[in-house]
């Protein structure tokens, strides 16, 4: 069975568990993830997915270019599904996960609270505690950080999802879900072996469409996104979300 085919055998947003312990990876159309999610309506979707058009441009990346923006948090998320936000913290990775950015503490603004306890929020961190808990049914609870971004292209300027190139993140488990793209090209994620070896490639294309992946087992980035229209605002959000074990 070829890996496309094995996405199109899913029957719901849980049985990506299975492909992610054979693979190390999968991809869940957006049709998919809103049923796993318990259905989200319009409404509340339309809340959520507005909050990026608040976003902080990142200044750690200022003399690579001013192309992203994020917010960030931080939960202790149970086995059973409950989150809970800890104190805001610094985001952390080593150099060995982070060669460009690695090895300082990065602070970031935080992540509004009406959209951190909003029902979709919450549903998305209760989804990744049921889907990731299949592979660890040991682990009672997550350290979960949260990133908010907005990746912008430009005249003359990609946009870099992964300016790191392709790169693991330090934890243990690890689920982008695309929020919106507007007018751009390009943005495909792909998933490497340790010796770099391509295992599989997909474009998040729609709202919820999302990618699950194994940080320990394998590598991930995101080509450059660029503008369709120079003249419009381009750009591609992302809610990420990564787990490690308390």
């Amino acid at each position: 069975m070829t890996y496309h085919e094995a996405m199109s055998n899913f029957t719901n947003v849980t049985d990506a568990a299975a492909l992610l312990a054979s693979r190390g990876f999968a991809f869940v159309d957006g049709g998919r993830m809103k049923d796993g999610l318990g259905g989200v309506s319009d409404v509340n979707w339309r809340t959520f997915a507005d909050s990026w058009n608040d976003l902080i441009v990142d200044a750690y990346l200022a003399e690579h270019g001013t192309f992203r923006r994020r917010r960030h948090a931080v939960f202790s998320l149970s086995k059973d599904g409950e989150a809970g936000r800890l104190p805001h913290r610094p985001h952390y990775q080593s150099k060995t996960y982070n060669t460009l950015q690695g090895g300082i503490e990065r602070w970031f603004e935080p992540i509004a609270s009406e959209i951190a306890d909003s029902s979709v929020f919450r549903s998305i961190l209760a989804l990744c505690a049921r889907v990731f808990g299949r592979l660890a049914p040991d682990v009672d609870s997550w350290d979960v950080e949260t990133h908010q971004f907005r990746i912008e292209a430009k005249r003359g300027q990609a946009g870099l999802p992964t300016p790191e190139g392709v790169h693991r993140d330090g934890v243990d488990y690890v689920l982008v879900m695309l929020i919106d793209r507007t007018n751009i090209s390009s943005g495909t994620t792909t998933i490497h072996d340790h010796d770099g070896t391509q295992l599989g490639s997909f474009t998040l294309a729609h709202p919820l469409d999302s990618a699950l992946v194994d940080d320990g087992r394998v590598f991930h980035g995101v080509t450059p996104v660029l503008p369709v229209d120079d003249t419009m605002p381009a750009f591609r959000d992302v809610l990420v979300v990564t787990l490690k074990k308390q």
